[in-house]
């Protein structure tokens, strides 16, 4: 009997050990992740809770915003970190591919920013965007964000092993992406129809993986989970009332097939958490706290079942696999692949890298966003492999397929009057790194503006322009006489020029010019009866040869209504020959200046301080060109200069100097209150022997502005203490 009771009693030792140890095997966690735009902000919060239960998660798959999500969480991030992420983020900025002015090519700065709508013309044919974004930014964004895991390539390799979906657009099927680029494939599964372009991975063209597979529960199973937790954020179909948007109707269609699959979806699940969404939809981006506080709530609703699932895995300490943050790094080569119109040089000269060069990952981005402005290239990617001795950056380019655009705009102000910008861009059509711009504008006064221009980067640049331009205004003349005539102005130039930029700030260039001038009226006429033509009198119909040279200098953060940065404009022109209509021409040289300095205090009170000048060196006997002071207009050519407070070019001389003072205040979102005084001498002795305020011409202007798309509309009132008479000014749209 003894030796029975001691078999059981070894038996029933052995039994509770082997049950101890049966209970004490590990279970792998899988987490899914749905889509759903702004809704998957939901999803960080449930994060937080399913870590606070204990959770250790061994895989985890997703889909767009889920994919987004779990992306960088497998990639080591916290969920405390990523909320710190989406409450920095600006998503319209981001989602719209909106860069910073001071990202623009110098060209564009000073010949692009008149248009307010850009169309691309595809085989002859006028097409449309794939999309309201290309995914640049994203696209950086996500590179930035996972850097510590930059060289590795597949994702079962992450500190958590990743999967996402896209869907191929060619088939309509699903593709599985656990292996490449982790930040193209994460962009490629979020790339929502219409708001991001499709991305191309692998000659395949990819886009939301939610119109094939919303919720990858069979992918995430495959990959070994013992026990699955899903996060749904998905709203289910909207009734009909509920229609109200495109975003909403186009959301109803990518649902139609994902929630026909959910019932069987949830069955393989162990755990749903489902926060509750209605009030939401895609593009709640301003809704962070409160998709958020719906993710928490329905979390800790399955808190112990969370709890439950926690205590079944075996739990050691650092369990993620803990990736360096690389904060400095030397650039020992640059990579290229994908250019075939734009050269190394040009490219390498927009990026603004060089080999040998000690960088940052904020630095890097700021370069792929220059390159990225030149509106060149429709994707942008980079890689970063580091090395022992250095890294290397690896950069992967995909030029835009289409060279050729309309681009339109509309304008009226008091001396052009009304125009409509008519714009043909032709991109690479002779040579490398080429641009064709032909503007012609149609209204009251025909007008034409043509571009050539060959982008060598950091080489000297070459470039072609022409232009026509011409008005008709009312200009004072001689008190004791005639007040004011009738002036008809009429402006025919043409360069050539040689131009090198540093860092999209800083422009010089040199060049030779051939101007005909043709200025007239029909107020006066002349007894000399070969200065008559029909009734009219001619001022100047010469045609002039010059040489040209300038320095630039343009870090303002906007082209109107500017906050910050500075301005420099410094031009040269050398008189060199005339066909001298009033016989009067001698050789003589003219230098002009510009400056400006813009700073907002409280981000709402501008300063703007602008200052210019002009002097002639030699002898000019020719009135047409002197320096003409007067009127309000930021479009002005040649030798006119505005001045508040005084009638379009009523101060003539051979020297002038002018500086105004600006205070704008944004009293609403783009709604702008102005007032501005400006001063002026205009005359040969401009310091009068150090009496300089003696004979200083001064002018008061207060004003409404707003900026639209259209460009600046703007209502002035004008006037001046010198004399009685006062000025309204009224325009609208970019000034071309």
């Amino acid at each position: 009997m003894r030796g029975i009771f001691l078999l059981a009693f070894i038996f029933s030792i052995t039994l509770s050990f082997s049950q101890e140890t049966v209970e004490k095997k590990d279970i792998k966690v899988g987490l899914v992740l749905s889509g759903g735009g702004a809704k998957g902000f939901a999803h960080v919060a449930a994060l937080k809770v399913i870590e606070e239960a204990g959770i250790r998660i061994d895989y985890i798959g997703g889909t767009s915003m889920g994919a987004i999500v779990g992306g960088l969480y497998a990639s080591g991030y916290s969920p405390n970190e990523l909320d710190s992420i989406i409450k920095s983020i600006n998503f319209t900025r981001i989602l719209t591919d909106q860069l910073p002015r001071k990202s623009k090519p110098f060209y564009e700065k000073e010949n692009g920013e008149k248009y307010i709508l850009t169309i691309p013309i595809k085989k002859g044919k006028l097409g449309m965007p794939t999309a309201l974004s290309n995914g640049q930014n994203v696209l950086n964004l996500l590179t930035e964000l996972t850097q510590k895991v930059n060289n590795i390539s597949d994702f079962s390799k992450l500190p958590i092993p990743f999967v996402c979906i896209a869907t191929n657009l060619e088939t309509g099927k699903q593709e599985v992406l656990n292996k490449g680029f982790l930040p193209e494939a994460i962009l490629a599964s979020g790339a929502f129809p219409t708001l991001l372009a499709p991305v191309e991975i692998d000659g395949k063209l990819l886009t939301d993986g939610g119109i094939t597979n919303n919720f990858p529960v069979e992918e995430v199973k495959a990959m070994g989970a013992d026990v699955i937790i899903g996060v749904d954020i998905q709203s289910g179909l909207e009734s009909k009332e509920d229609l109200t948007s495109a975003v909403k109707i186009l959301n109803q269609i990518v649902g139609f097939q994902m929630y026909k699959s959910m019932e069987h979806k949830y069955d393989s699940l162990d755990l749903v958490i489902k926060p509750n969404m209605k009030a939401f939809n895609v593009v709640s981006f301003d809704k962070v706290k409160e998709i958020m506080t719906e993710g928490d709530m329905a979390a800790r609703e399955n808190i112990f079942q969370l709890k439950s699932i926690a205590a079944r895995q075996i739990h050691t300490e650092n369990q993620k696999k803990e990736l360096k943050q690389i904060e400095k790094f030397k650039i020992k080569q640059i990579k290229i692949d994908g250019n075939n119109y734009y050269t190394r040089a040009y490219v390498l000269g927009k990026l603004n890298l060089k080999n040998q060069e000690t960088t940052n990952y904020k630095h890097v981005i700021e370069s792929i966003n220059n390159l990225s402005a030149t509106g060149n290239f429709e994707n942008v990617q980079y890689q970063i492999i580091h090395e022992d001795d250095g890294c290397i950056v690896n950069l992967k380019v995909k030029e835009h397929p289409v060279s050729n655009f309309l681009q339109l705009g509309v304008h009226y102000d008091d001396l052009y009057k009304t125009g409509i910008l008519l714009n043909i861009t032709s991109k690479h059509l002779l040579t490398n790194n080429d641009m064709l711009s032909a503007d012609i504008v149609l209204g009251d006064n025909l007008r034409y503006n043509f571009n050539y221009f060959i982008d060598n980067g950091f080489y000297w640049s070459f470039g072609i322009k022409s232009r026509f331009n011409n008005f008709n205004a009312n200009v004072k003349f001689d008190e004791a006489n005639v007040n004011k005539i009738n002036l008809s102005y009429e402006d025919f130039t043409n360069q050539v020029y040689l131009q090198t930029v540093f860092g999209r700030k800083f422009a010089i260039g040199a060049g030779a010019e051939f101007k005909r001038l043709k200025v007239s009226t029909e107020t006066i006429s002349n007894v000399d009866n070969s200065q008559i033509g029909g009734g009219r009198l001619f001022f100047d119909k010469s045609t002039y040869i010059n040489l040209i040279s300038y320095i630039k200098i343009d870090t303002y953060d906007k082209k109107y209504f500017q906050k910050e940065g500075a301005y420099l404009d410094v031009d040269f022109r050398w008189y060199l020959a005339s066909s001298d209509y009033n016989n009067n021409f001698v050789s003589f040289s003219q230098l002009k200046g510009k400056v400006g300095l813009a700073h907002t205090f409280f981000n709402r009170l501008t300063t703007h301080f602008i200052s210019e000048a002009g002097i002639t060196v030699g002898e000019n006997e020719n009135r047409v060109l002197d320096y003409n002071v007067g009127g309000y207009g930021n479009n002005f050519i040649n030798t006119f200069i505005p001045l508040y407070g005084y009638d379009f070019g009523s101060l003539s001389a051979n020297s002038f100097l002018r500086s105004a003072f600006t205070f704008r205040f944004e009293f609403l979102p783009k709604n702008y209150l102005m007032t501005t005084a400006n001063y002026a001498r205009v005359g040969s002795d401009l310091f009068n022997e150090g009496r300089i305020f003696e004979d200083t011409k001064s002018g008061y202007m207060i004003g409404y502005g707003l900026d639209t798309f259209l460009g600046p509309i703007e209502f002035n009132y004008t006037w001046s203490p010198d004399h009685k008479e006062n000025y309204w000014y009224f325009n609208v749209g970019y000034w071309f």
